[in-house]
């Protein structure tokens, strides 16, 4: 039976993201979301997609290690990075700077299991070192080198700003990389098993993931919720604003989503992110208009917000440009992507649907010369 967009459809058995929509709750690994945003961290998370169990502090550190070993990107991707024109889009740069990362991995030809979550690795530590590098290149800033005592979520920060970040904002955003780095069989999450079930290497599949993120039905929402409410401009207009684009029969983002029925658990902690960092800057300009939003959009639709809308806010606030949200997403995701990634290598089949033909079947062929 066909399914649009094959909602519904089983086509995979996997043991890493757990979403129960209906009663609105997100697993990894068999762990709530809610006690990961709470205890973990991103490194620790990343640890327990890719093997299953949470890591040992011994396990813990020698992570921190790799990572930092592997945060500096190659000389001549970086010459890459300068050689893109100013107003590439940051998510066309990133993809193409993972393909090009390729040719520069020491397990580039070994698509073996242990070689495959070096990739992992690796690819965590490069794709937000060269989001960072891409936008302080674009803005003729010097680029930061990696600081090996930052954790992964400050270190970005870091590299993106050129001083040490607040902690609140470190915490901030190591939380939303954690709420970011899977959900099941997403879009680009398919997208890249679908590659890799033709036993490419990872670095194929995870550009393949890169180019399906970037498309607006899936990612890119954020930038959309920001640029909305830099549009509205203040509080008080909120409510009619919303009321007038619904009216219009308008789409407004980071509403609704294809699996929750119920509140998105990773908006919970963004929302109260959202808050904190505002009253820390002494500016809830932004956290007072997404409220706004939020409860006008239940009273006229009965839509909960999803991930995308409280991290406009948050991203924003703490300086990050708007057009690198979505990169973020995929700095945080590439955890989740490699996870399913050796998950799919791990027992694999190639993944070759069919479709339903709709066209004709008896027409018959007639010679160019008499087609008129």
């Amino acid at each position: 039976m066909e399914s649009k967009g094959l909602e519904g459809v089983v086509a995979s058995r996997t043991g890493i993201c757990f979403i129960d929509g209906k009663q609105g709750r997100m697993i990894y690994r068999g762990y709530d979301i809610h006690d990961l945003a709470v205890y973990s961290g991103f490194e620790e998370t990343g640890y327990l997609l890719w093997h299953g169990v949470l890591p040992t502090k011994a396990d813990l550190a020698a992570l921190d290690e790799e990572l930092a070993a592997h945060r500096k990107l190659p000389g001549k991707v970086l010459s890459l990075l300068r050689g893109y024109a100013k107003d590439a889009l940051p998510m066309d740069a990133l993809r193409t700077t993972v393909s090009a990362l390729a040719s520069y991995d020491p397990d580039v030809a070994d698509n073996s299991h242990e070689a495959n979550v070096r990739k992992a690795v690796r690819l965590t530590a490069q794709m937000a070192t060269a989001t960072a590098a891409y936008w302080r290149l674009r803005e003729e800033k010097e680029l930061i080198n990696p600081n090996p005592k930052l954790s992964h979520a400050a270190n970005f920060l870091y590299m993106l700003t050129g001083h040490a970040p607040d902690p609140l904002h470190a915490r901030a955003f190591d939380i939303a990389l954690i709420l970011q780095a899977d959900h099941e069989l997403n879009a680009s999450t398919f997208a890249a098993r679908v590659t890799a079930a033709t036993l490419s290497d990872m670095h194929s599949a995870v550009t393949s993931a890169i180019g399906t993120l970037k498309g607006p039905l899936h990612g890119g929402a954020n930038q959309d919720v920001m640029r909305m409410m830099m549009e509205i401009g203040e509080v008080d207009r909120a409510a009619d604003f919303i009321r007038e684009k619904l009216a219009q029969k308008a789409k407004i983002p980071g509403f609704g989503h294809r699996v929750y029925k119920t509140e998105d658990p990773r908006a919970t902690h963004l929302r109260r992110l959202s808050q904190e960092i505002g009253q820390k800057a002494g500016y809830t300009r932004w956290f007072e208009m997404s409220r706004r939003i939020e409860t006008t959009m239940m009273e006229e639709k009965k839509l909960y917000c999803n991930v995308d809308f409280y991290s406009a806010s948050v991203y924003h606030t703490m300086g990050i440009p708007i057009d690198l949200f979505t990169p973020i997403f995929a700095c945080s995701r590439i955890s989740g992507w490699t996870a399913h990634l050796l998950e799919q290598y791990a027992d694999n089949r190639l993944i070759r649907p069919v479709g339903e033909y709709t066209g004709e079947t008896d027409l018959s062929y007639v010679p160019i010369d008499t087609r008129g």
